[in-house]
This record gives C-alpha cells, sequence and structure tokens, in this order.
C-alpha cells in the first residue's frame, strides 16, 4: 500500500459513492482527508467517523469562491495539501438534446467541468509553492464515446480528461502529477438515477454488473504511488485487467 503519513487529502463529493470510500482508504493509510460536498447529510458523520484526521467543509463546488475557501480551510487547518481528488460529479439531465433544459444541462457543466478546473486552480499555488502536488480526477469511458441522453455529463466529462492533459503539459515540470482515473460502471446512487432513467444500454444493467465504490477508491491510493507515473497526463481504467492486478483488485 501507499503510505499517506503525513500526506494532506482534498475530496470532492466525499459525503457518499467513491468519494466516501476514497475518504476512507486514504484516512486508513494515514492520511488528513478535507471531505467536500454540497449538503452537510453524509459528511459531517463520515468526518466523525474518521475522527480528527477528518475535516469536513459544505462547498458548492460549482462556484469558485467556495472551493477556494474550502482549500483555504483545509491549508490553515492541516498545513498543506498534498492531493486533490475531483470525484464530484452529477448524470442528470438524461435527456435528448431537442427536449433538454438548457439551465439544466449548463449546470452539470457548471460541476463536472468547471467544478475540476475550480479545484484545479485553487489547490495548483498551493503544491506550487510546496513543490509537489498530485491531481486525480474521477473520470468515465463517456468522455470518449458518446452515450444516448448523456450529451452534457459526455461532454463535461471529455473537458475534464482534456484539463488533465493539460494540466500534466503545463505543470508536470514542476512537480505536479495529473492522472485521470475511468472506473466503469460503480455500484453508487449514480447508477441508480442512471436506472430509473430507462435509457440507453446502461440503465439495463444488473446492479452485480456494477464494482464497489471501494475498487475506484484503492485504485486512486495507488495512483499516488511512483507505479502509475507512467500514467501521468493519461487516464487510468478501471476495466483493464492489469490495472486491476497492479492495484491488488485481483490476483
Amino acid at each position: 500500500m501507499t503510505d499517506m503519513t503525513g500526506k494532506v487529502v482534498l475530496i470532492t463529493g466525499a459525503n457518499r459513492g467513491i468519494g466516501a470510500a476514497a475518504a476512507r482508504v486514504f484516512a486508513r493509510e494515514g492520511a488528513r482527508v478535507a471531505l467536500l460536498a454540497r449538503g452537510r447529510a453524509g459528511l459531517t458523520e463520515l468526518a466523525g467517523e474518521i475522527g480528527k484526521a477528518a475535516l469536513a467543509i459544505p462547498c458548492e463546488i460549482s462556484r469558485y469562491w467556495e472551493v477556494a475557501a474550502a482549500v483555504e480551510a483545509t491549508v490553515d487547518t492541516f498545513g498543506r495539501l498534498d492531493i486533490l481528488i475531483n470525484n464530484a460529479g452529477v448524470i442528470d439531465p438524461i435527456v435528448h438534446m431537442a427536449e433538454a433544459d438548457p439551465d439544466a444541462w449548463g449546470h452539470t457543466i457548471d460541476i463536472n467541468l468547471k467544478g475540476v478546473f475550480h479545484g484545479i486552480r485553487a489547490a495548483l499555488p498551493v503544491m506550487l509553492t510546496q513543490g509537489a502536488g498530485t491531481v486525480l480526477t474521477v473520470s468515465s469511458g463517456a468522455a470518449h464515446g458518446p452515450v444516448e441522453a448523456w450529451s452534457a455529463y459526455c461532454a463535461s466529462k471529455a473537458g475534464a480528461a482534456m484539463i488533465t492533459r493539460s494540466l500534466d503539459k503545463e505543470y508536470s515540470q514542476a512537480g505536479i502529477r495529473a492522472i485521470g482515473l475511468s472506473p466503469g460502471t460503480v455500484a453508487t446512487e449514480m447508477q441508480r438515477v442512471i436506472k430509473e432513467s430507462g435509457i440507453n444500454p446502461v440503465s439495463k444493467l444488473d446492479w452485480n454488473d456494477h464494482i464497489p465504490p471501494e475498487w475506484p477508491a484503492e485504485a486512486l491510493l495507488w495512483m499516488c504511488g511512483i507505479d502509475a507515473d507512467e500514467f501521468m497526463g493519461q487516464e487510468i481504467s478501471l476495466r483493464d485487467e492489469e490495472i486491476r492486478r497492479r492495484v491488488g483488485l485481483v490476483a
């Protein structure tokens, strides 16, 4: 396992799913974790479960000033920021484009794309001052191929994948490690929303077809180690059996 003793990790969308699982995994390995989510539901409970190594920060990542304040609070509390995990994301609106509400469509971009930029923009000056930092962004296969009725989600994830590449291009020589993770389908609340839509083949999948959120959480931990350096500026797919083996998820 990657030793996180002394490291500080900021996780967006940390109140449930992959974000909550990642918080537990990183805390288990000795990290201090700043937990960000839009609402307090689940956030304070998780922070209480982890204990003094956790800081709960209600935050709307579509608003830059809130993200900047969260980064400032993290550094004020823990003294540094080593790892940013851009995990927060939404799937709605699941709708064909001719019927899409423009405001709802744009709000997905605000969260899934601009939210990733906001986290990076707020964290980057701290990391550059420290001389090192890791930025991990939870992506999707939808970043690389269209899915029916997911135009906002696909477009936002494609943009976020390019932000990872851009961050690597601009700051890898300054000690910034930028990597994306495409986890495949994960047994989270998002999959319940997809299931209820009844649109496209993903909604037809059985619940047992999805991997548990602990798998991408363990992958994110592994991505902080030198074994993942070959993937800087790229995306790692958790559908890849070799990656699963390297992470330690399969024999």
